[in-house]
């Protein structure tokens, strides 16, 4: 069994002396900073002067200086900027300021698995990955509990990573709720899988293909949307809650009929064996060369399939309804 670590066996102590500094302050970064800051642990956020974030991060009374300047007067470097940028800024402003005895860290394994970061033998690497959205680690905290967390060590100089990276975990909440021990690579990998054949990928194109069905065969979009997307969130937060059990308890005899009887014929072995194929190009590299490439040249495809599905009849719908429900479609803080 995995080993899991709760508050009780997480030294914060151990952060006392240190000044951590948080690359980034987009989702993750503000609520990693915000966290730190609030269980008294020294912060700076380390940032471009033209960033739009740089004002921000100051109002929420937090330490602002460049990236430069934060990675040279801290102990622990948290790299929290989006996966296809974190080569450029660790090369050019991260990694000569490294010293001896410091401790670069992640919210995701994906630079480090792939070789596009590639640390010194001197410095200590971890990884902090909550299982949830930054505004989500930041409430959680607020409100005394926590968003549990992935931890991983790819290396250990100092011969307390683990407990350096427990005890960050406990200043931004983690260990509240628990904090899971993997590798970089499971992490990685899972984590690609999951959003690509089930949580984004998957769902979107389910949600699109049901509501493609029902409005070509006639019947109202309004109503399609409600029954494709809308509902969605009412089974997903069963399932939250308590597993598919839950949600096959909770819905009526006739939904959990149809569940068990037509969910294999949504999903039958083809599409299982097209999951495969996903995962193999995850754990071959072959994904992460796609991704960097088509970074590399400025996103052509990811840019014209956003556009393409912008305009699907399901966001022209949406936009419409959930302006007729006022306690939906609120932006997160």
């Amino acid at each position: 069994m995995p080993s899991i670590y709760y508050d009780r066996q997480a030294d914060i102590k151990l952060l006392k002396n240190k000044t951590i500094a948080i690359i980034g302050y987009g989702s993750q970064g503000h609520a990693h900073a915000r966290n730190l800051h609030d269980s008294g642990i020294k912060v700076v956020v380390g940032l471009r002067k033209e960033s739009a974030y740089w004002e921000r991060a100051k109002k929420d009374g937090l330490k602002v200086m460049t990236v430069v300047e934060a990675t040279k007067i801290s102990n622990i470097i948290m790299i929290l900027i989006p996966d296809d940028k974190q080569r450029a800024m660790y090369d050019s402003e991260i990694a000569p300021h490294l010293k001896k005895g410091d401790a670069i860290a992640f919210g995701h394994g994906f630079n480090i698995h792939f070789g596009q970061v590639v640390p010194p033998k001197s410095v200590d690497v971890f990884m902090i990955a909550p299982k949830g959205p930054g505004h989500l680690v930041r409430r959680t905290y607020e409100q005394g509990a926590g968003v549990p967390c992935l931890m991983a060590v790819y290396q250990d100089v100092s011969k307390k990573a683990k407990e350096i990276a427990l005890a960050y975990a406990k200043g931004i909440g983690g260990t509240r709720a628990g904090v899971l021990e993997t590798t970089f690579r499971e992490e990685t990998e899972t984590d690609l899988f999951g959003e690509q054949a089930v949580l984004c990928g998957g769902v979107t194109e389910l949600i699109r293909a049901g509501f493609d069905t029902l409005v070509e065969a006639g019947y109202n979009p309004d109503l399609a949307y409600f029954e494709c997307l809308h509902e969605l969130k009412l089974i997903v937060d069963l399932i939250y809650e308590g597993g598919i059990g839950n949600m096959r308890y909770s819905i009526s005899t006739t939904a959990a009929y149809g569940d068990v009887t037509r969910g294999r014929r949504i999903i039958p072995q083809s599409t299982r064996d097209e999951m495969k194929k996903i995962l193999a190009e995850i754990q071959s590299g072959g994904f992460a060369r796609e991704f960097i490439l088509e970074n590399q040249a400025n996103r052509p495809v990811f840019n014209a399939r956003l556009k393409q599905d912008s305009e699907h009849p399901i966001e022209v719908v949406g936009e419409k309804l959930r302006k007729m429900m006022p306690f939906v479609g609120k932006k997160l803080k």
